[in-house]
């Protein structure tokens, strides 16, 4: 089973933004480098054949990219409702944010988290406000632990 500490879900949403935001100029980049050769040469088959469907790949690229940064921001947004939730779990049982793990990257009615070398399962109300811990037992005691210091993932 795998659980993440504060540190890594928090460092995950700001590397996820960055690599939809450099793919999006590398894209943009490509798209201008492919206008400029059409413009330039543009009486030569070849070069502006080359060009359209470079300027066509770019565009399909583009798509595919905006779609995963719309799924991505979804999930970002998932993301940062877990953070709030440690940071309760760790009030109301006199914790460190980094001694609470989560086995979701995502809040989730059912996930379970792990502190105090004990997992708890989780069960939230409909609109996410409050949460009730129940004591679980997993079955599978290997455990991995992803933290934004040790780059295991």
């Amino acid at each position: 089973m795998t659980f993440y500490t504060y540190d890594y879900l928090q460092a995950q949403q700001h590397v996820t933004q960055w690599v939809v935001a450099l793919g999006l100029v590398l894209l943009l980049l490509g798209t201008l480098v492919g206008a400029w050769r059409y413009f330039r040469q543009r009486y030569r088959t070849r070069s502006r054949d080359l060009s359209i469907i470079m300027v066509l790949l770019m565009a399909v690229l583009l798509g595919i990219q905006w779609e995963h940064y719309l799924t991505s921001r979804t999930t970002a947004a998932q993301s940062s409702q877990l953070l709030p939730f440690i940071q309760a779990v760790a009030v109301d049982h006199h914790l460190k944010p980094d001694q609470v793990l989560v086995n979701s990257t995502t809040l989730a009615d059912g996930m379970i988290i792990r502190f105090q070398k004990r997992d708890y399962q989780v069960h939230l109300n409909a609109d996410n406000n409050s949460y009730t811990l129940t004591r679980a037992h997993v079955i599978n005691h290997q455990v991995i632990v992803k933290d934004a210091e040790a780059k295991n993932e």
